[in-house]
């Protein structure tokens, strides 16, 4: 692992149920390097990586009983190693000092690693409690380093004589040293006492936020025995939620589990009304129950102490401190962006309410439109405005048949081949692996883990087990997953998956492709280690792929009749492609302002649910929606890394919705020489150049808002 500063964060976060890539490597020694004698270590889950493909994580040797001892014998370690460097006798220079932090802590990050998957994908009580008992640990371990005050003086040398480096590695140096100062290095020895005191506490807070979701997530299912209380719902999703009742030990019933991709189809297709207000409130009340799993007192917490600490710091608010390394430079950047998008979205949502409210009326319903209507009034109103009915689509999202056309495209724009191998350890039976790539050569391997389960967070979203490098003339290859939450069939049945869930599954897949297409020399420049408000553009871009004909004239095909989507269906999907853009732009803008505002409000104690409350009411929220992620569960700010950064999506969506127009432009999502400019400026270059500028290569100017408006069928500023 690189224990550079800027990979920091990352390798902490793991530990409060995070999905970082951390970087596992193997580099030899320099010259003027400190001469650090290399551990060797028993234990399985410190051990160098055995094995084909440059070794592969042990899932089948680790014993989770042993990650709590394991992961602080490595921080143990990576802490021997950082001392050696910052007592090393010799002048520091970029090789004994920003290249050895580079080497630095190579047990740790094999142990971060495996630790953090069992913490995502397979966690228990047992797996709680060693993330409680750590997560201080951790935040004590990575405070020590930002505040070694030798280890700062050397790179301080370094970041002032950067005379003969080349322009990475004085990147490279810039970034660390910023790092430093940004995490306290220049603070007196009392504040950064206190700053050491505040990051503990707040492990502990996001830590403890996170764990009150997935309880909520995992104990408010909606079971269902009476069959008459599925009217309207289609098939396929009766079937999976037979599947997910006998999951939760209660066959012949019907479940609704508490996530987003059970919820979400639900309230889209049920005629129970009275259900679809019980599901609706049990989502929407994760962490907001009132009981020992209640966020309030939790998030007030946290926000107090982020203020503290960026004041001490010396930042106006946390905000201002959060996107000082981000593309939007400061928080009325991001402000000045989502702004400019609101009001068109709340006035198409406006729009869409009426017309649900018109369909509504007219079948004689005595009620106004609530949010837990929405979804259902919406789906009629696409039938009856475009004739479509996404039901006639859903037999044709075949998710393996769908993982296929995402190899295809991959080959076609950077020429991957993907092979299934068996001959690697998985850490569940639901697991596969594909050996990816390229004129023959090795480039790394891929592994899905695509079902819910217990013991899994919700949602979506790509792991990078090692990260590429060329350090120290090596060529590491590149482990990264995707992991989703689709329900599994009956043995042997094709999955379906909603066409918002074929998106999903190209977008994750899309980070996995920024990993695949690293090819730098410094572990901590590597892949999708970039700025948190540019990260998402390369996937929310490679979302694209799917609606592209070459995928779905071969890919997304009847699973009884292997026919092709019908081409007015296709024409109709197209139609209706801005259908709804009121609802999910206001959904999405809502939480990202809210996440803003709150990390800008100040130090004083709130009260989160009034402070949401009064906060939408300002900006002029429709009563018909609701966030899409409730401060009480809003997991991305509170237990990840997106705090002041939910806005990211939005500025990476600027940017995809610009690009896109690229390759339209050029007559094909497929032009060679458009993918070219892709993978050169964008997709393998990580963090060794300026966003903005690889951004300005590809495209030739800076980004315009004006692709993303015509994008959601918003009106183009003048």
């Amino acid at each position: 692992m690189s224990l550079s500063l800027k990979k920091l964060a990352f390798a902490a976060s793991v530990v409060a149920l995070s999905s970082a890539a951390l970087t596992a490597c193997n580099p030899a020694a320099t010259s003027d390097a400190p001469a650090i004698e290399k551990p060797v270590f028993s234990e399985v889950l410190l051990a160098e990586w055995t094995g084909p493909y440059g070794g592969v994580p042990p899932w089948d040797k680790v014993d989770p009983s042993t990650f709590e001892a394991d992961l602080i014998k490595a921080m143990d370690s990576a802490n021997a190693e950082i001392e050696a460097i910052a007592d090393n006798p010799a002048p520091p220079t970029f090789k004994n000092t920003m290249a050895a932090m580079e080497r630095a802590g190579e047990a740790l990050d094999r142990a971060s690693t495996v630790y953090g998957v069992h913490a995502s994908n397979l966690t228990n009580d047992q797996i709680r409690e060693i993330s409680t008992n750590l997560s201080p640990k951790f935040s004590a371990f990575y405070d020590g380093i930002n505040q070694n005050e030798k280890l700062f003086a050397r790179v301080k040398t370094v970041f002032e004589n950067m005379d003969g480096l080349t322009d990475v590695q004085k990147r490279l140096v810039t970034d660390s040293y910023r790092s430093f100062v940004r995490q306290g290095a220049n603070l007196s020895d009392a504040d950064k006492e206190k700053l050491s005191e505040i990051n503990t506490r707040l492990s502990e807070l996001t830590t403890k936020f996170g764990q009150n979701v997935q309880h909520d997530e995992e104990n408010y299912p909606t079971l269902i025995a009476d069959k008459a209380q599925l009217k309207g719902l289609p098939d396929w999703l009766v079937d999976s939620m037979g599947v997910a009742a006998e999951g939760l030990g209660e066959p012949g019933k019907w479940a609704v589990t508490n996530t987003r991709s059970s919820m979400d189809p639900f309230l889209t297709y049920s005629e129970n009304r009275a259900l679809r207000q019980e599901v609706w409130e049990k989502y929407y009340g994760r962490g907001d129950n009132g009981d020992a799993y209640d966020n309030n007192e939790i998030i007030s917490e946290i926000l107090q102490l982020r203020h503290k600490r960026a004041q001490l710091l010396g930042y106006e608010t946390h905000a201002h401190w959060a996107l000082e390394t981000r593309m939007a430079k400061t928080p009325q950047n991001a402000i000045d962006l989502m702004e400019a998008v609101w009001p068109a979205a709340v006035a198409r949502a406006k729009e869409e309410v009426a017309d649900m409210q018109a369909v509504a009326d007219s079948e004689g319903a005595d009620f106004k439109i609530e949010p837990w209507d929405y979804r259902f009034y919406a789906e009629k109103v696409r039938k009856d405005k475009y004739d479509l009915d996404f039901n006639l689509v859903k037999p044709y999202m075949q998710m393996e048949k769908l993982r296929e056309g995402m190899f295809y495209a991959a080959n076609r724009l950077f020429g991957f081949d993907f092979k299934q191998v068996t001959d690697v350890p998985v850490f569940h039976e639901d697991v596969r692996v594909w050996k990816v790539s390229k004129d023959g050569e090795l480039v790394g391997l891929w592994y899905f883990d695509p079902y819910a389960r217990k013991g899994k967070r919700s949602g979506a979203w790509m792991n990078a087990y090692r990260t590429q490098h060329k350090m120290d003339g090596q060529d590491v290859k590149v482990i990264v997953s995707n992991n989703s939450n689709f329900v599994k069939g009956a043995p042997g049945e094709p999955v379906l998956i909603s066409w918002d869930d074929a998106n999903t599954m190209f977008h994750e897949f899309g980070h996995a492709l920024h990993g695949l297409n690293s090819d730098v020399t410094y572990p901590s420049q590597s892949g999708t280690s970039v700025a948190r408000d540019y990260v998402e553009f390369p996937s929310q871009l490679f979302e694209h792929w799917l609606s592209t004909p070459e995928v779905l004239n071969t890919y997304a095909v009847h699973v009884d009749t292997g026919e092709p989507i019908p081409q007015d269906l296709l024409d109709k999907m197209d139609k209706a492609a801005t259908f709804n853009q009121g609802f999910s732009t206001v959904e999405y803008l809502a939480s990202a302002l809210v996440d803003m505002k709150l990390h800008m409000a100040g130090g004083d104690k709130i009260d989160p649910d009034k402070f949401e409350r009064e906060t939408l009411e300002a900006l002029g929220m429709p009563s018909e929606i609701v966030m899409r992620h409730r401060t009480p569960h809003f997991g991305h700010i509170f237990a990840g890394g997106y705090s002041a950064g939910y806005y990211s999506y939005l500025w990476s969506d600027t940017l995809t919705a610009d690009s896109a127009e690229a390759f339209e432009e050029a007559g094909s999502f497929y032009d060679p020489a458009v993918a070219k400019s892709l993978h050169d400026n964008i997709m393998s270059v990580g963090d060794t150049i300026d966003p903005a500028e690889g951004f300005r290569a590809f495209r030739g100017r800076d980004v315009s808002i004006a692709p993303l408006m015509r994008k959601r069928g918003f009106p183009v500023p003048e």
